[in-house]
């Protein structure tokens, strides 16, 4: 279950954005001398920014001191060139600093960060994605209305801002669909099958009645009648025609020449596009090869621990046949949305007063439940909106809601502390809470450490003793087993050759989901190749860290501290998750 990315997203979770201190980098002079780790800071700030101008939805949620709400960023190819080729100096600026001359651990942190980012996005370059970026999951008529939902109106100022902001759409989408063509012209498309889903969005936001648009939300929460009126014209005159145009645009020209293949292979240099979302998703160096046989692995293992709980609780039956009761009896499926919704809180609640246990420090932040909006219900899986810094929004579990009584309720209870806590939110809040940490690890973050994190916070919260009854630990488990063949389904797809149906029977056999969420499922993963590689892997590197500090620490190994090293870097690759955890064991070991 990712976060919007989106995220979910994500692309990766980029988790927002930006610090106090001003974050861009002051202009050298060309005879001037700059302290390395002054430098080091500069451009580490410089990423923190960079992300802040491109992620305009992230930092309306994050809302952080000194941010504008006015612009929408240019995305058309020249600019996305012009991009490549600074990050291709700054890399190369970094790579000339002696990482032994930096000041602190802090600073050499940003080091770390600010190269990894570079160095991952510039591999992503391959992939040209800004020639076919159509995605139901992290498309522009997601993200913007997510965005128009978070846009600040609290004052005169932001509400100007508002309407400034809104008020370049129709740029910006001209921008997307000259993108589009041109990528076209050049053999680059997004799979038909996406682009469908996308066209079903456009045609659900277009019919969806003014005053319960996400776009005119602005609107709706601002008390000045004359910005209400203002920005509802806006909606009618500039966001309307925009959606209708882009929508017109997939239909009549885009659709009709998306390639059928769902394989990131099928694109030009696929192959090397691939390997690149891989490790910007996972932050591994691992071969589709290598994650795909873990899988395989890790599904054999998840199906024993299944068949110990139904050995106990279901008289012995195979998983397979319990998944399959599970998802057929009505005993086992929600009754209406209200039950879905109660459920999550009910988990949450419990978790919250249990965190304690486990750890030193909890967020300030706290978090709510709400169902996924009607534009993306049939296509986002449940995904966590972080917490604002200002304390005007809390962390957002959005649950999927929809026909409810076509879900089983078993896996309700994993889904919510995989979203809040132990998981999403407590890992992201802690981090962006913390201002002795460097803007580029409070903010940024990347999926294979976050959703590892998620994902082991959900074997953590059965270990607390949180989950109500062995239905639900079969939940948990069947979760489980979902991350772990999201291995072998999504190299599948993108690497090996799978069609959509053989990938979402494989998926039903293995799960508690209904056929429904594991097509949604299965189209989740051909929008974002390799993203759904990181929870089982990010998973696997905790679990082996943790076993690790057991074995080394004995009975000196405290659980809280070692969440307290885990959780203290913020938003850390895995490589540089294994460094930080190693020294502690290592610091541990002579005290």
């Amino acid at each position: 279950m990712a976060g919007p990315l989106a995220i979910s997203g994500s692309f990766a979770l980029l988790l927002s954005v930006v610090a106090c201190r001003n974050i861009m980098p002051p202009p050298l002079a060309p005879a001037a001398r700059v302290e390395p780790s002054e430098r080091v800071n500069a451009l580490a700030d410089a990423t923190v920014a960079e992300v802040f101008e491109y992620s305009p939805e992230r930092v309306a949620l994050l809302r952080p001191p000194g941010a504008r709400y006015d612009s929408l960023p240019d995305e058309s190819p020249a600019a996305v060139l012009a991009r490549e080729q600074r990050w291709r100096s700054e890399l190369a600026e970094l790579a000339a600093i002696p990482r032994s001359e930096l000041a602190d651990d802090d600073t050499r942190l940003a080091y770390d960060l600010a190269r990894d980012w570079r160095e991952r996005a510039l591999e992503r370059r391959v992939c040209r994605s800004e020639l076919w970026g159509v995605s139901q999951m992290g498309g522009w008529q997601v993200s913007l209305a997510n965005l128009a939902v978070a846009q600040p109106v609290g004052s005169a100022d932001e509400r100007a801002q508002a309407l400034a902001r809104f008020a370049q759409l129709p740029r910006y989408v001209d921008t997307q669909i000259a993108a589009l063509r041109e990528g076209l012209a050049a053999g680059w498309s997004a799979p038909r099958l996406v682009v469908d889903h996308v066209v079903r969005q456009l045609e659900i936001l277009l019919a969806t009645p003014r005053d319960q648009s996400p776009f005119a939300s602005p609107a709706l929460r601002g008390e000045d009648e004359e910005f209400r009126a203002a920005f509802l014209a806006l909606v009618d005159e500039a966001v309307i025609p925009s959606l209708r145009r882009y929508r017109e645009l997939l239909v009549s020209e885009y659709a009709p020449a998306a390639r059928a293949e769902l394989a990131l292979a099928a694109t030009p240099g696929g192959v090397a596009c691939y390997r690149a979302a891989l490790r910007s998703a996972n932050t591994l160096r691992l071969s589709p090869e290598e994650i795909h046989a873990r899988g395989h692995e890790a599904l054999r293992e998840t199906l024993r621990a299944m068949d110990e709980v139904a050995a106990r609780s279901f008289a012995g039956k195979p998983p397979k046949e319990v998944l399959a009761l599970l998802r057929s009896d009505a005993h086992y499926r929600y009754r209406d949305e209200a039950h879905v919704l109660a459920h999550a809180q009910q988990a949450m609640d419990r978790a919250w007063a249990a965190l304690p246990r486990a750890f030193t420090q909890l967020p300030r932040a706290r978090a709510q439940a709400e169902p996924i909006p009607a534009h993306q219900a049939r296509t986002a899986a449940a995904h966590y909106l972080v917490a604002a810094l200002d304390g005007s929004r809390p962390g957002t579990y959005r649950v999927r809601t929809i026909e409810p009584s076509g879900q089983s309720w078993s896996n309700g209870e994993s889904v919510a502390f995989h979203e809040i806590v132990p998981g999403h939110h407590l890992q992201i809040a802690l981090a962006s809470e913390n201002e002795a940490l460097p803007p580029i690890a409070r903010f940024l973050g990347n999926s294979g450490f976050s959703e590892g994190w998620a994902l082991y916070a959900e074997q953590l919260a059965d270990e607390l003793g949180l989950f109500s009854s062995d239905v639900d630990r079969i939940g948990m488990l069947s979760a489980r087993a979902f991350r772990a063949a999201r291995l072998v389904l999504d190299t599948g797809i993108h690497a090996l050759g799978w069609e959509r149906e053989r990938a979402v029977q494989f998926l039903t056999d293995h799960t508690v989901l209904a056929r429904l969420q594991a097509e949604q499922e299965i189209d989740r993963y051909v929008a974002q190749p390799g993203q759904a590689t990181a929870y089982y892997l990010g998973y696997q590197e905790i679990l082996a860290l943790r076993a690790e500090a057991q074995r080394t620490l004995g009975d000196r190994f405290d659980l809280r501290e070692f969440h307290t090293v885990v959780l203290g870097g913020g938003g850390v690759t895995l490589p540089l998750l294994r460094e930080r955890v190693a020294a502690w064991i290592r610091q541990s070991a002579r005290d």
